[in-house]
């Protein structure tokens, strides 16, 4: 579990802005002015709670013990139309893919998906008016002022969803670190167990003519994985925000191509329907081990539509080929 440590794409926490500055009531004196007008200032706006991106960051982890963000007071208003100070704003950074939404209702509130967009996650009070927006030929003294909006407290879930030009989908111990390694500077964890992985892994892949893009090393699916078997779905989500999804089914599998694929679609449909919109290719590793009939037989149990590849890490075959279609999709 040491690789998991430092990767949360999780919290929930409470968030309490803060109340806004009452008004003054204030009236006018000084020893020329027996009686001057009102002159009570308006109190000072309650500090916002933000979320601001930082392409810096991949992990919600600096947040994961912070459960109370609290922002500070509005101050009240003054004499002299002296306006009360604004409470400082509380601005939490957080990693390129955050998803906002309420913990008692799951609304969505918003996302973060571009460095330095910052957004209000819980809006502070507004100061109340002073006693000299009130004045009026019949009320030329009023001695009243509004008081402050209070502060809200609520508690918001912060979940985060890899941001990747393609992810990696398939079975425990279908090769997808293995891929990740030899295509990017990424040294993800590697061995002949199943859930080696268990937090997605990112690496950015270098193509021709200097151009590159991100690939990520999602944990393995079972299947009833939508319904909570194995990881069950929470790396799931981090499929969504992926521009391709690079399917992997190992040569050895015990079952068909066919079915192996079908019930990895499946899986992704039954969590958001949406996935099955994202472009597909298929990648059959660890072919090393097959011969050129083998691999003829293999072929026709591919499914129709999609495109495919038989590649090895280890030994390098059809790797760029690989590169080629991936490329060709995010930029089909």
């Amino acid at each position: 579990m040491a690789q998991g440590s430092n990767f949360v794409d999780y919290v929930k926490v409470c968030c309490r802005s803060g109340r806004g500055g009452a008004g003054s009531a204030h009236l006018h004196r000084d020893k020329f002015t027996a009686k001057g007008g009102p002159d009570g200032g308006d109190g000072g706006r309650g500090g916002h709670i933000l979320l601001k991106g930082n392409a810096q960051l991949w992990t919600l982890l600096h947040l994961k013990y912070r459960k109370h963000i609290i922002a500070e007071d509005g101050q009240p208003g003054g004499s002299a139309l002296k306006h009360g100070a604004n409470g400082k704003d509380e601005v939490l950074e957080v990693p390129l893919g955050t998803v906002a939404r309420h913990a008692d209702t799951n609304d969505v509130l918003f996302d973060i998906t571009e460095d330095g967009e910052t957004k209000v996650l819980t809006a502070g009070g507004r100061g109340g008016l002073g006693n000299w927006h009130f004045k009026s030929p019949t009320q030329q003294t009023p001695r009243f002022a509004q008081p402050g909006e209070p502060g809200k407290e609520e508690w918001i879930v912060l979940e985060l969803k890899v941001l990747a030009d393609v992810g990696l989908v398939g079975f425990p111990n279908a090769g997808k670190s293995t891929l990740l390694s030899v295509l990017s500077a990424a040294k993800p964890e590697i061995a002949d167990y199943p859930f080696t992985t268990l937090v997605p892994n990112l690496g950015i892949v270098s193509y021709r003519d200097n151009r590159s893009f991100v690939m990520a090393d999602i944990p393995g699916i079972i299947e009833g994985a939508s319904e909570g078997k194995g990881l069950g779905h929470r790396f799931l989500r981090h499929i969504e925000r992926n521009s391709v999804l690079l399917f992997m089914i190992p040569a050895d599998t015990t079952r068909t191509i066919a079915e192996e694929y079908r019930i990895l679609l499946n899986e992704l449909i039954a969590f958001n329907p949406e996935l099955k919109d994202k472009p597909r290719i298929l990648a059959i590793t660890k072919s090393d081990l097959l011969d050129d009939e083998l691999q003829q037989e293999m072929a026709t149990e591919v499914p129709d539509g999609i495109p495919y590849l038989f590649i090895s890490s280890v030994s390098n075959k059809n790797i760029q080929q690989l590169k080629d279609k991936i490329w060709q999709a995010i930029n089909g």
